[in-house]
């Protein structure tokens, strides 16, 4: 599965970025440099899971905090994606990828020496400001190296495959970093990545800077209102109460900023094709199943089964060791038979996996538990890269950019509120809100595989 949302290309950047006379500049340095970065800002949104236990032992702060420690990232990450596409096109790839990546270093040394759980959450938050920025700029500056459109496609395809391995290694890599170390590694472990893209973009070309609108009032209130949203569902009581009228008023003025605007950051008359409608709400449930069930059972294999960091980690490894190899399968079975067909039974799958994990409990053994965690990866991995394409089929081409940022952030929102909700139903009581967490997210993939089986089909192709 391209389980990190990243993986669906933020093609406007990439196609108005310009290279400036490249010099003795080499195309595999840029792609190198592109690679590690998006490599590490996928590694950061799965690394820290298998570490909350660890986190939480050192500087308390209860589920809430630890629901913060995730999403303060993920938040932000999603929010201001919708924009730094755009921001990337204004002050030119290169830049805008030397600028996130020093930010993003520096933020994950301040996230390491966090003397408290307030001041992590806090640098988390610039971590996920600087994740937005690298994203588009790394596709950007790889896409600008290699002119030759061939080239320039087995480029692309090496920089995704760099972040669906970063998402199927995160919770071993953070088992192994923690059990090794502290959870204070999984942070201090970006910092000499980061200092070797600095070190590439040296010798990486140059990218002209073009005009690109931004739309500031959409991206404010969108921050605003998914901010509140979250924070009402994690902390709940009076407070909760206050947020949750914030993200309503919020939300209202960023529709109404959205429909009126010259540059929206979602045009909203893309989901008036049905197709992108599906896509989108099923794209955002397979995040909330499986970053909010990765999520639980981090916890669940720490917490109940009393596993160390790094069994807890490899407890992970079947689900997330075939993403990559399905990914590639469910590319093919798109390309052959139409979107339609992979999506639905990806999604099923899915559900059946969700199905299967209610029978786990206390006493079931850890390894039972990782086997069945695989066709939910499985079945999410089959349905990812169909549904892009999908989305990608419906809009027009000089649209793919910005509809492919929309699907990004959609996936990014809702993992994050799927986690939020999630992790306050496993508070209340940790058996119970997990069979509840994992019975949600199977009613959603079952809604949009039901609205996903309407999806106009397409004959196949012939070998």
């Amino acid at each position: 599965m391209t389980t990190n949302p990243t993986l669906d290309e933020d093609e406007r950047s990439a196609d108005q970025a310009e290279l400036a006379p490249p010099g003795r500049s080499s195309p595999a340095l840029a792609l190198t440099a592109g690679l590690l970065g998006f490599t590490l800002v996928c590694l950061d949104a799965s690394v820290v899971n298998v570490a909350l236990p660890a986190i939480g032992s050192s500087l308390g702060g209860g589920m809430s905090g630890l629901q913060w420690v995730v999403d303060a990232y993920t938040l932000a990450f999603a929010a201001l994606m919708l924009s730094t596409g755009a921001f990337s096109d204004r002050a030119g790839a290169s830049r805008a990828y030397a600028l996130g990546t020093a930010v993003f270093t520096l933020a994950s040394a301040a996230c390491g020496l966090a003397p408290g759980l307030p001041s992590l959450i806090g640098a988390r938050v610039v971590q996920g400001v600087a994740a937005a920025v690298v994203l588009p700029a790394s596709l950007a500056l790889v896409r600008q190296a290699y002119p030759d459109p061939a080239r320039r496609a087995r480029a692309v395809a090496a920089w995704a495959a760099g972040g669906s391995a970063a998402v199927a290694l995160g919770p071993v890599a953070g088992g192994v970093l923690t059990s090794a170390w502290d959870w204070r590694a999984i942070f201090f472990v970006n910092l000499p990545v980061g200092a070797a893209i600095l070190l590439l973009l040296l010798r990486a070309p140059r990218s002209e800077r073009r005009p690109a609108p931004l739309d500031l009032p959409g991206q404010v209130t969108a921050v605003v209102a998914l901010t509140a949203l979250t924070f009402a569902v994690i902390e709940r009581g009076a407070t909760g109460a206050v947020a949750l009228a914030v993200a309503v008023v919020a939300g209202v003025v960023f529709f109404r900023v959205e429909a009126r605007g010259p540059h929206p950051v979602v045009p909203l008359g893309l989901f008036r094709d049905r197709t992108v409608a599906v896509a989108v709400a099923t794209g955002a449930a397979v995040s909330v199943a499986f970053y909010s069930v990765v999520f639980v059972f981090s916890l669940y294999f720490q917490q109940v089964r009393g596993l160390g960091p790094l069994a807890a980690g490899l407890a992970f490894l079947p689900m997330t060791g075939l993403i990559a190899v399905t990914n590639v399968v469910a590319g093919k079975l798109a390309g052959r038979f139409g979107p339609r067909l992979p999506m639905v039974v990806g999604q099923w799958v899915a559900v059946a996996g969700l199905l299967l994990l209610l029978s786990v409990g206390a006493d079931t053994p850890a390894p039972l538990v990782a086997v069945e965690l695989v066709p939910l990866a499985l079945g999410c991995a089959l349905t990812v890269p169909p549904l892009t394409a999908a989305m990608m089929d419906a809009v027009p081409a000089e649209r793919a950019g910005l509809a492919a940022g929309v699907l990004n952030a959609a996936r990014q929102v809702a993992g994050g509120l799927g986690i939020a909700v999630f992790g306050t139903l496993v508070a209340d009581g940790f058996a119970t809100g997990m069979r509840l967490s994992l019975a949600v997210a199977a009613v959603l993939l079952a809604v949009t595989g039901a609205f996903s089986f309407r999806l106009a089909g397409r004959p196949a192709t012939r070998p």
